[in-house]
């Protein structure tokens, strides 16, 4: 009779010494961005957080998860992983800030084939980064080691967000009537939205490669595609001090018209004018190099718009004051109309 070879985690693919040596990492990087309703310690079945209700008359807990979707495959491409954790953090961070909120605290989900230790601390960098710029606790999290399940090196990120508003100054569109004024917030490339396509585009159709430059952009092709999404928390919740919007949109997936439509209420539209706003060369690229027809580009991407306000027609050049105070700029990119409910890019 044969001898039976041992069985054991590592011959199965999952390396415990690895993820301890992970976990050690992770620990000093989110003890950076705890703060005083952290009562708990990375590792604990659960993470504890004091909710600062005492701020608040009617305090209203809003969460939300999401993932950096096929971005991840530039990270891959590149060995660059410290952007990808940012990217998630300010993703989720406005996700929740479209409705008033302040974010309180964050949790990620990391699947991996193989756990990469250094690649770990990468990404974890990142979000902690991210973290600490929004104010907000990297609370927890799970790393799951999944042989056979993701493809080899590389991984899955997945974020949550729990942030708090005053149930007053909940900003749901209900409030937004005709006359009000559409006013966005310039993005910096693509976000988190789009790299299907775009990847399709630069390197399979244009035969690009991650380093080759592109002279209209100024740029390689692989770093302007990985700009880091950008966080609206800082000149929006200036903003929220002094106004309440009637409506705010994150423009992701399904882009402007997708999003903003999801504070519009029925009977009413939303107008938007283009050239309102600065074009960014890389969507002129994207369009010219992949044959895309406009409708299809403001449903995959942003279009140089990240954020949207919708404000009474009496606050707009306030509201513009604001956010220039903050070294936010803003443009007047559409209004509010009587119709069915929709929309229209003019």
């Amino acid at each position: 009779m044969k001898d039976k070879k041992k069985v054991d985690y590592a011959s199965a693919g999952v390396s415990l010494r690895a993820a301890d040596q992970a976990v050690a990492r992770i620990k000093t990087l989110a003890r950076a961005t705890f703060n005083e309703n952290v009562l708990s310690d990375i590792g604990s079945f659960g993470g504890l957080f004091r909710a600062p209700v005492e701020k608040y008359a009617e305090p209203v807990l809003v969460s939300s998860t999401d993932s950096v979707g096929t971005k991840l495959k530039l990270a891959f491409m590149s060995g660059v992983h410290t952007t990808v954790g940012q990217d998630i953090v300010n993703h989720c961070v406005n996700d929740i800030l479209v409705q008033g909120a302040t974010p309180l605290f964050f949790m990620d989900y990391i699947g991996v084939s193989r756990l990469d230790p250094d690649v770990l601390a990468e990404v974890i960098s990142g979000l902690a980064q991210a973290c600490q710029e929004n104010g907000m606790a990297l609370l927890g999290g799970e790393t799951a080691e999944l042989p056979g399940f993701y493809n080899a090196d590389e991984y899955d990120l997945v974020g949550t967000i729990v942030g708090i508003v005053e149930r007053q100054k909940i900003v749901d569109g209900s409030d937004v009537v005709e006359g009000d004024i559409v006013l966005g917030l310039p993005s910096v490339g693509l976000h988190t939205n789009g790299y299907s396509l775009a990847r399709k585009i630069c390197f399979e159709i244009a035969g690009l490669k991650f380093g080759d430059r592109v002279d209209s952009l100024g740029n390689q092709i692989g770093p302007e595609l990985m700009k880091i999404h950008r966080s609206y928390l800082a000149p929006v919740a200036a903003l929220l001090e002094k106004i309440r919007p009637h409506g705010m949109a994150h423009i992701t997936g399904s882009g402007i018209p997708g999003n903003l439509v999801r504070v519009i209420p029925d009977g009413l539209k939303a107008v938007i004018t283009r050239g309102t706003w600065p074009a960014l060369p890389i969507f002129e690229f994207l369009q010219k190099a992949g044959d895309v027809a406009d409708k299809d580009m403001f449903d995959a991407f942003n279009m140089g718009v990240g954020y949207i306000l919708v404000v009474a027609g009496k606050e707009v050049g306030l509201a513009e004051s604001l956010l220039a105070d903050r070294g936010q700029p803003a443009f007047r990119i559409g209004r509010i109309e009587k119709g069915k409910r929709a929309v229209d890019i003019i």
